[in-house]
């Protein structure tokens, strides 16, 4: 199956401008992110997808292919969308990668890749962390001080989301099972062309405008999402947003290594 990465990014981040160039311990984030996607197997290219021209010199001064596409665009994944349109041979499938996503792990990366290629069926495909009850704690401690951080999921036997949510699902009647049921959703999508175009077109439901939550839509509209629980090994996830991101990021790759070499 053809699969491809694209990443989207903007100069014009609010919080950071220029995002994409900011150097992290020695390196800028987007040639970061560019050596996590090209780590990746059974990929059939990597691709930069930005509004502005800055970004494209950079990215292609990495070697990677660039499509430009508007300003207008809301969302990355409306960016991935524009990019595939513009391309003049669209893969079958694509896995959005953002820009930002500088501590995300190749082989987090690799399960929804591989995840076509095991059932080229797949039309959306996303990630998930196991979590303890140990981590289960800590999420519930986080949310009484912010309550929209970290997105949960729960999946039928078959591993197809049921609902994505920021509270804590399911409901734990008990806690006296060895086993947590409970899953951190991570936002990193892969869709099939077809899929993306279809979800492109479609108004936001009540259940995405009430959670704001974008994978909603694909839920509300019938459409199934795989969901593969990967494993960070120790890593530590995390993206950049702001400046005070930058700090913490370069502390994690100066303790826990390079992902990429």
């Amino acid at each position: 199956m053809d699969v491809a990465i694209v990443i989207p990014a903007r100069y014009g981040s609010r919080r950071l401008p220029g995002k994409p160039m900011v150097p992290v311990a020695g390196r800028t984030l987007l040639h970061r992110v560019i050596r996590i996607a090209r780590a990746v197997q059974g990929v059939s290219e990597v691709y930069v997808t930005t509004d502005d021209q800055r970004v494209a010199d950079h990215a292609a001064a990495a070697g990677v292919s660039v499509v430009m596409t508007s300003p207008e665009c809301a969302t990355g994944t409306d960016r991935v969308h524009a990019a595939l349109s513009a391309m003049t041979h669209r893969p079958e499938a694509v896995v959005n990668l953002q820009g930002d996503a500088v501590l995300t792990p190749p082989w987090v990366v690799q399960g929804l890749v591989d995840a076509f290629h095991a059932d080229p069926s797949v039309g959306m495909v996303t990630a998930a962390v196991h979590c303890g009850w140990d981590q289960l704690a800590e999420i519930e401690e986080l949310k009484r001080h912010s309550p929209t951080s970290g997105t949960l999921v729960t999946m039928d036997c078959n591993g197809r989301a049921l609902y994505f949510s920021k509270g804590i699902i399911p409901f734990l009647r008990n806690r006296d099972g060895a086993d947590c049921p409970v899953h951190r959703h991570i936002g990193i999508y892969g869709y099939s062309s077809a899929i993306l175009s279809r979800l492109s077109g479609l108004p936001q439901g009540p259940l995405e405008r009430a959670e704001q939550l974008e994978q909603l839509r694909a839920l509300e509209n019938g459409i199934p999402i795989k969901v593969v629980v990967v494993d960070y090994r120790g890593r530590t996830h995390g993206s950049i947003d702001s400046p005070d991101d930058i700090p913490f990021v370069e502390s994690v790759i100066a303790r826990e290594g390079e992902l990429v070499l």
